[in-house]
């Protein structure tokens, strides 16, 4: 345990946390907690702020989760640089970064306790990512143990991911709200992510082509379109203007849920995934109505 870059305690021991949160909660102090894999970017970071403006202590962890990983080498290129992100936490306000290693997380070996996402799990990245829901479901239930947080902070960009955290947190009476944050963007529309890193120039480029076609979707939901088979040619044949760019879907789904529509009823999120080069990214766009 020690001072970081930016005066952030570094915490890799639970029985280390336990013990920095435990005057905190005995206190009755509201704590923020700002799960991620590392990596972290400017999404990461309104994240930690908006937890920094809400709360009285603000936790991130930093854990690259290898049972989330269902592809060895997806999980041995993800990017790691702990004094980088130590350093990123706290100058948004952090004032603890968890940084504990597979061991501390998983002292006997890979789990044989995990907790099903259910049928939420199985679609979408959850089909093209066997298990990956499973092992996402299993860290945020410990991490969520472990910190035991008034409030829980995740971003809209993984749509399915906060739906499937949301329907954990309910159907297990977790005592805590999990507040989503919208998805922070470059100039030209790009997602941030943490896997734009091993993008090359061309491939960043033709990446845009994911945001152009949720935007040409949602016009398309805007101007009274209510096929939802018909809005869903629209994003995909957007796509296909960059053919470097390998369409894995392009679907519309009802906000909160992600069931597949047929008609276009009420509040709307529009899917997108696909692989640009070697990196797979997903996007989505939330359309009122």
């Amino acid at each position: 345990m020690g001072k970081g870059v930016a005066e952030c305690e570094l915490v890799s021991g639970v029985g280390q946390l336990d013990e920095m949160l435990g005057p905190h909660r005995r206190r009755g102090s509201s704590i923020g907690f700002v799960p991620t894999l590392g990596g972290l970017h400017a999404g990461h970071v309104t994240l930690i702020e908006a937890a920094r403006r809400a709360n009285d202590v603000v936790v991130v962890s930093v854990f690259l989760n290898p049972i989330q990983f269902d592809d060895p080498g997806d999980l041995a290129r993800y990017p790691r640089d702990l004094m980088a992100d130590l350093a990123c936490a706290g100058r948004a306000g952090a004032d603890i970064v968890f940084a504990p290693s597979v061991e501390a997380m998983y002292p006997a070996g890979r789990p044989e306790v995990t907790v099903d996402p259910g049928a939420l799990g199985a679609i979408f990245e959850g089909a093209a990512r066997p298990g990956h829901f499973r092992g996402v479901a299993t860290i945020v239930t410990k991490l969520l143990a472990l910190v035991a947080p008034s409030y829980a902070y995740f971003g809209e960009k993984d749509y399915q991911q906060l739906v499937v955290v949301r329907r954990l947190v309910r159907d297990l009476s977790l005592p805590v709200e999990i507040v989503a944050c919208p998805t922070v963007r470059d100039p030209d529309g790009l997602a941030d992510s943490s896997r734009n890193a091993f993008l090359d120039s061309g491939e960043r480029q033709a990446a845009t082509v994911l945001y152009r076609a949720l935007c040409a979707g949602a016009e398309a939901v805007r101007s009274g379109v209510t096929d939802a088979g018909e809005v869903e040619v629209t994003m995909r044949s957007m796509v296909a203007t960059e053919p470097s760019v390998a369409l894995d879907y392009a679907r519309i789904v009802a906000d909160g849920h992600l069931e597949p529509l047929s008609t276009v009823v009420g509040d709307v999120v529009l899917l997108v995934a696909a692989r640009v080069g070697q990196v797979r990214l997903i996007d989505n766009l939330r359309v009122a109505r």
